[in-house]
């Protein structure tokens, strides 16, 4: 894996196939808990217009089910309150912004899984290519990747960050040493640990992209 680099007026960066499936399948993961569709297939009608439906009231059932604190802890994350202290604030806002909000985040998802299955490069090619005018959309819907796999590892303060840290030496250490029975390792969360690094380390490479390209932009 290489880190985002200018190329022309693209940001790209080099990932192998099983790295790319990887990142696609987390992508397209994290648009389904936003309630999208499966990327790959049509999406349908804009987050804005009312789908067309057999039973009348559905529609407005989805508008109810907006308004409502979402119980996963990491659409929470996506989608939070906007005045955590006052519900009834909270649950207005929600009402008002829910779909258009979801619809944005879906969208920037699903552009950056376009540029992880191929694209312009064809789906054989090791380079996820991000055009200069969608580096901030891209690097926006890695917030929200890592914001989802946060949630999933209980990385709420940077002291579980620094834990989550030390479990990945853990296992490192472990499969260096064939330790791996001996030794207390929690595989998926491990595996989850070193996807977030690495989308992590991805995300900061690409706004450095985008501050030099401003500051190129500035002189």
């Amino acid at each position: 894996m290489r880190g985002f680099r200018a190329e022309g007026a693209s940001a790209v960066a080099v990932l192998d196939d099983e790295e790319r499936l990887v990142v696609a399948r987390i992508v397209a993961d994290v648009a389904l808990l936003l309630g999208a569709d499966a990327f790959g297939e049509d999406f349908g009608a804009p987050s804005e217009a009312v789908p067309e439906v057999d039973d009348p009231f559905a529609y407005l059932r989805g508008l109810e089910e907006s308004i409502r604190e979402p119980s996963d802890p990491a659409i929470l994350r996506l989608l939070p309150n906007a005045a955590p202290t006052d519900r009834e604030v909270a649950d207005e806002f929600r009402r008002l912004t829910d779909a258009e909000l979801r619809g944005t985040k879906v969208r920037r998802l699903r552009r950056m899984w376009d540029q992880l299955s191929g694209g312009s490069h064809g789906a054989d090619s090791d380079e996820w290519v991000v055009p200069a005018d969608e580096a901030l959309a891209t690097a926006a819907a890695l917030t929200d990747v890592r914001l989802v796999l946060a949630s999933r590892l209980g990385l709420v303060t940077d002291d579980d960050a620094e834990r989550l840290h030390a479990e990945i030496d853990l296992a490192t250490h472990a499969l260096e040493t064939d330790d791996d029975g001996a030794l207390p390792v929690d595989h998926e969360r491990v595996w989850l640990g070193m996807l977030y690094q690495a989308l992590t380390w991805l995300q900061e490479t690409l706004v450095e992209y985008v501050s030099g390209a401003n500051e190129e932009t500035d002189v």
